[in-house]
């Protein structure tokens, strides 16, 4: 990502297209058994718990100009960040794969040529995203971006002013906790790749806050959406929405242009967090070699329910994240000079368990806030009694 400094409209751009999703519609609709009042206050929550996160992370990068997992260095160490960016690499190859899953599944939906053809259209359209490359996407982008814009107001009409309000009755199947913690699932699974855009642009401070105010606000109009079809329409597949209200071809460029903008964004950053494991690696090869795998995997296997993936990222990324916070904003320490930070990654380990502990806990605002809390006491005050 040499070169030119990225402007504040053009992280706006690219974070407007992270939150234009299939994957995040598709969570939308399990809000439905909550009833809409209830549903879309639990998504507003999540994402506010989310985002806030996404921020602090976004904000660590911008200011010392490092990608994501070269800011993991600052808490973990050298090769205590090594854990962290292979397993980053992992769920983005995982999430590559569902994202282009998503979207030629819902592509196949309105024209029902064969998912895996509609897999080999959306990874070549993300290999030649990234051949363009972040910095010349300016006006694909914004062309890509306006025309989704468009079209997901068109679908909003459909849902919301053409559809009849399906009666159902809420049942138990999603507790408002949980429905909390599927909110923050979405903005904490951005949470290891915000800096390698963040970190590029000319003002890091005004950046990460556009990035994650257009990022949540997208975000939470995507679950909106999903949560609508379902209560409005009685139908969890957006596809069939789309072609009964006969939005055929433009449908199609709503599932095709919003899962290359958005799973662009997790091939790319695979890209820049396998440098981190590996000087000698070129971010843009080994971004194109994700596209692929994800590709392959998205025809090979049938990935439905992502929850539990979901809570995986969860657990592993929440106490990362809260520990980089305390180092960084409020203990004002740095472990980059250490091979391995044994105290960060004790505490980290301990996150991880109370992460997965508290998922059998349901509270009002998931586990992530719990966690993140747990996590950031304990870091502070480990920290403030070894300077002691």
């Amino acid at each position: 990502m040499e070169g030119k400094r990225t402007s504040l409209f053009d992280n706006g751009l690219i974070w407007f297209g992270a939150g234009v999703s299939i994957a995040e519609i598709l969570t939308g609709t399990y809000f439905a058994s909550l009833g809409f009042g209830k549903g879309l206050l639990a998504i507003l929550i999540g994402h506010i718990i989310g985002c806030a996160m996404l921020f602090a992370a976004g904000l660590i990068g911008g200011r010392t100009r490092k990608s994501a997992m070269e800011t993991v260095k600052r808490s973990f160490g050298q090769k205590g960040s090594l854990l962290f960016s292979i397993l980053n690499i992992l769920q983005l190859v995982g999430w590559t794969a569902i994202m282009i899953y998503d979207g030629a599944a819902a592509a196949n939906g309105i024209f029902h040529t064969g998912a895996w053809v509609w897999c080999l259209v959306i990874g070549a359209l993300i290999i030649l995203w990234i051949l363009i490359g972040i910095n010349n996407l300016g006006k694909v982008n914004t062309v890509a971006m306006a025309a989704l814009f468009i079209l997901t107001l068109i679908l909003c009409k459909v849902i919301f002013f053409d559809g009849n309000a399906v009666v159902t009755l809420s049942d138990d199947s999603l507790s408002f906790g949980a429905a909390v913690e599927l909110a923050v699932a979405m903005p904490l699974s951005w949470l290891p790749l915000i800096s390698d855009y963040t970190r590029e642009a000319e003002k890091p401070v005004a950046a990460t806050l556009v990035s994650t105010v257009v990022y949540g606000i997208i975000s939470c109009w995507m679950y909106v959406i999903g949560m609508g079809a379902a209560i409005y329409t009685g139908e969890g597949d957006i596809a069939l929405i789309m072609v009964k209200a006969g939005l055929g071809i433009a449908g199609l460029l709503i599932i095709v242009f919003s899962t290359v903008t958005t799973t662009f964004l997790d091939a790319y950053s695979a890209g820049v967090s396998s440098v981190s494991v590996s000087g000698k690696i070129s971010e843009k090869w080994a971004a194109i070699v994700v596209a692929v795998v994800g590709t392959i995997a998205a025809m090979v296997y049938p990935m439905d329910n992502i929850t539990n993936f979901l809570y995986l990222i969860g657990s592993v990324f929440a106490p990362m994240i809260a520990i980089q916070i305390a180092d960084y904003f409020i203990l004002k320490t740095e472990h980059t000079a250490k091979q391995v930070s044994v105290q960060n990654m004790i505490i980290w380990v301990i996150g991880f368990v109370a992460y997965r502990l508290l998922m059998q806990v349901d509270t009002p605002v998931g586990n992530t806030l719990p966690d993140m809390a747990i996590t950031i006491v304990m870091c502070v005050v480990v920290g403030k009694l070894k300077k002691r």
